[in-house]
């Protein structure tokens, strides 16, 4: 027997999750041919406003686990997109910093998901786009608060 009160389609859990996978469908269409997957993208996202963060503050600012930022670093130092280097005051950590490549690709890898929010939310008014990123906001951070109440 299958309980039919749940209905998917007023669930925001539900619908965040598929409007995100949507989302990174689209950005990797858009971004595969500049040589980006989305947790390169994400990763250059904060590289582009600080680059020489520590692996351990890119994880913790992207919520990912070490392993998966590990993985992630690794692959974009092979492409060529950042560099390693020893960290100025603390002789276990090291710093990521940008290569020229990764810091020409920052104009057409934003133009890319510009684009993809526009296919999403094109229609939106302003008021209405900018409630609807508020409520995003506010429900990430309550979801990382742990708030339920």
């Amino acid at each position: 027997m299958t309980d039919s009160s749940f209905d998917r389609t007023r669930s925001a859990g539900y619908l965040a999750n598929h409007m995100a996978r949507l989302f990174a469908q689209r950005l990797h269409e858009r971004i595969r041919p500049l040589g980006l997957a989305p947790a390169q993208f994400m990763t250059l996202l904060e590289l582009w406003e600080e680059d020489g963060l520590t692996q351990r503050e890119l994880f913790e600012r992207l919520d990912v686990e070490q392993a998966t930022m590990a993985n992630t670093l690794a692959r974009m130092q092979r492409d060529g997109l950042i560099e390693r280097r020893a960290h100025a005051t603390d002789a276990r950590a090291r710093t990521v910093h940008l290569t020229t490549r990764a810091r020409d690709l920052r104009g057409p890898a934003q133009a890319a998901a510009r684009e993809v929010n526009a296919m999403a939310l094109g229609d939106l008014k302003d008021d209405d786009l900018d409630l609807f990123v508020s409520t995003m906001r506010s429900a990430v951070e309550r979801l990382k608060a742990g708030d339920t109440g």
